[in-house]
């Protein structure tokens, strides 16, 4: 599952992924989803790609993801902006609180479109998922 998150850590869309999908895969579905354009990309190493950080740097947005620790070229990272990452990982843990969720027990697209109103969020907002 990935996420889409505004400045304070509350969830604006999900991207459900089946089985072992690069994260490099769900950047374009996170970017489209219909919210304001972040100025800000923040994300896990998993994300440190340079096509992810092109993509990103072409349409405006900074990428703030730590360099991999096996790239031959280490990429400055603005750590003092990355520390706002933990406001993500607060809502995922919130999120996690959910058994279904945590669990997987609804893995399918379907189930998943649900996710928003088990999570108390307003069923008139756009989320994508």
């Amino acid at each position: 599952m990935h996420a889409r998150a505004d400045g304070q850590g509350r969830p604006l869309g999900f991207v459900l992924t089946v089985g072992e999908i690069s994260y490099y895969s769900t950047v374009p579905a996170l970017l489209e989803m219909p919210c304001s354009k972040p100025r800000l990309f923040l994300a896990d190493k998993g994300y440190d790609g340079d096509v992810v950080r092109q993509s990103l740097l072409l349409v405006g947005i900074s990428p703030v993801i730590p360099p991999k620790s096996n790239r031959r070229e280490p990429i400055p990272c603005d750590f003092r902006a990355y520390k706002d990452r933990n406001r993500i990982e607060r809502m995922f843990n919130k999120v996690k609180q959910f058994r279904r969720i945590a669990a997987r027990y609804d893995k399918t697209k379907v189930t998943g479109r649900l996710l928003p109103r088990r999570l108390g969020l307003d069923a008139g907002n756009d989320v994508g998922i």
